[in-house]
């Protein structure tokens, strides 16, 4: 069949000059986001991609209210995940996370302003409510040497005067997280410098509709990426020659074929390597008739985390019984907990309904039960009973809210342990689990 010179330029030859999401419909494009192969799968799951501009605007809109309602002059980010909220773009994200070079100023009127890479500034240039791009944020030594104090003292007197224009009269600057030059030069300046993360956790706790719609798409594509880890896994991983990282790259691989960003954490772990859990994987090979357990910590399409966890049974014959429980009563866990999700519950309540484990898992058990998610592990946090600080999160859940609920079930000197987790979103009536991956049928006591 011919092929028209255009169809080269574009991601998805059979559509005009846009795709399904707004996005423009061009393989050269400034923005990241999925490819052809996701967009083709979710067109097969009939699934409803999101209006990126509608999805900028309502984060915009939402961030802007929060710094309004708190009588703030400005929020000035740092975090990557921040910028991405406030922006959509990206620069290096992971790179940036340990060198801070980019920042964001959004102004109580609105006005939004990025500090970039100096070499980079056209990367926001795609979304119009970011209104200037400029460079100087890189306040970190590698960047500055001795001379820090000095890029520091010329970015506070531009925050300054953004905030004298747009915010006038106002002196308080929320501020998420910044190096040590930079805090001081904007005291400097007599700005009140305040507690930003609370801003921006807030805003980020509750999602619009296509943020919503982002996230099914995202979750889809990560389904798909683990199915073909465990085909992978059952396949070579009886066969003794097959590592931990062997099977954790095919997740790597998957995501990004897809137009995913990575992949926060390195935990799949097998047979004794998952107890304690939090080993991360490595080259240990596995070896027929074991345990293998993943949290996929994934930082997928549209920059949407996908947090959920799986352990498998990998071999020929049966599990242990004391394996099938340990599966069975941390299913019971998470889905006796993810019952207890609606608008209007408190954060206390749930702590003081949720299910019991047993003695014999408590002392190893997982650091939250449920967590905030959404371009990675948001606010809120909640913790188990004994574990749980009186005030830290006396807040009602909401519509709109995306939490996971995850459980560990390891004995200590235990050979093995279990990880489950799924990701759910809160309605108005109640919870949608978002994750449809399947629970291992052995270890849950099919017979094999």
């Amino acid at each position: 069949m011919n092929q028209h010179f255009r169809h080269p330029r574009k991601i998805d030859p059979n559509r005009g000059p846009n795709l399904a999401d707004g996005s423009p419909n061009d393989v050269n494009r400034i923005e990241i986001g999925p490819t052809l192969r996701a967009l083709q799968e979710w067109e097969a799951e009939g699934l409803e991609l999101p209006d990126l501009a509608e999805m900028r605007d309502f984060r915009w809109k939402r961030l802007t209210r929060h710094i309004v309602d708190r009588g703030y002059a400005g929020l000035l980010l740092f975090d990557p995940m921040n910028i991405r909220y406030a922006t959509d773009s990206t620069n290096m994200q992971l790179w940036n996370m340990h060198n801070p070079f980019r920042a964001v100023l959004l102004c109580a009127d609105g006005y939004m302003v990025i500090w970039d890479y100096k070499n980079s500034p056209f990367l926001s240039t795609f979304n119009p409510l970011v209104r200037e791009q400029r460079s100087g944020a890189d306040l970190f030594y590698f960047g500055r040497g001795d001379k820090i104090e000095v890029a520091a003292d010329v970015f506070a007197n531009d925050i300054r005067l953004l905030l004298t224009e747009h915010a006038p009269g106002l002196k308080q600057l929320a501020v998420d997280k910044i190096m040590l030059h930079g805090l001081m030069a904007l005291q400097a300046q007599g700005l009140d410098v305040l507690e930003g993360e609370e801003v921006t956790e807030k805003a980020r706790s509750v999602k619009g509709p296509d943020e919503i719609r982002a996230m099914r798409c995202a979750v889809h594509a990560c389904e798909i990426a683990v199915q073909e880890m465990e085909n992978f896994a059952r396949a070579q991983g009886p066969l003794g020659q097959t590592s931990e990282d062997d099977i954790w790259a095919v997740l790597h691989a998957e995501n990004v074929r897809r137009g995913g960003e990575w992949i926060e954490t390195r935990l799949l772990a097998s047979g004794p390597r998952t107890n304690p859990w939090f080993q991360e994987c490595g080259p240990r090979i596995l070896q027929n008739n074991e345990i293998l357990a993943f949290d996929t910590d994934l930082v997928g399409c549209y920059g949407m985390c996908v947090d959920i966890s799986r352990t498998w049974w990998i071999g020929d014959g049966p599990p242990r019984s004391d394996m099938i429980y340990a599966m069975q009563h941390a299913h019971e866990h998470i889905m006796s907990n993810m019952e207890l999700l609606k608008p209007g519950v408190t954060i206390p309540e749930i702590i003081e309904k949720c299910h019991q484990l047993d003695a014999r898992f408590q002392q190893q058990k997982y650091g939250c039960m449920i967590h905030g998610v959404g371009l990675c592990d948001e606010w809120p946090m909640l913790a188990y009973p004994d574990k749980a600080v009186q005030g830290a999160f006396d807040y009602a859940l909401e519509p709109g809210m995306t939490l996971c609920v995850e459980v560990l079930a390891g004995e200590v000197g235990g050979d093995f342990s279990i990880k489950l987790e799924d990701q759910v979103l809160i309605t108005e009536d109640g919870f949608e689990n978002l994750t449809h991956y399947p629970f291992d049928p052995v270890l849950m006591g099919a017979t094999p």
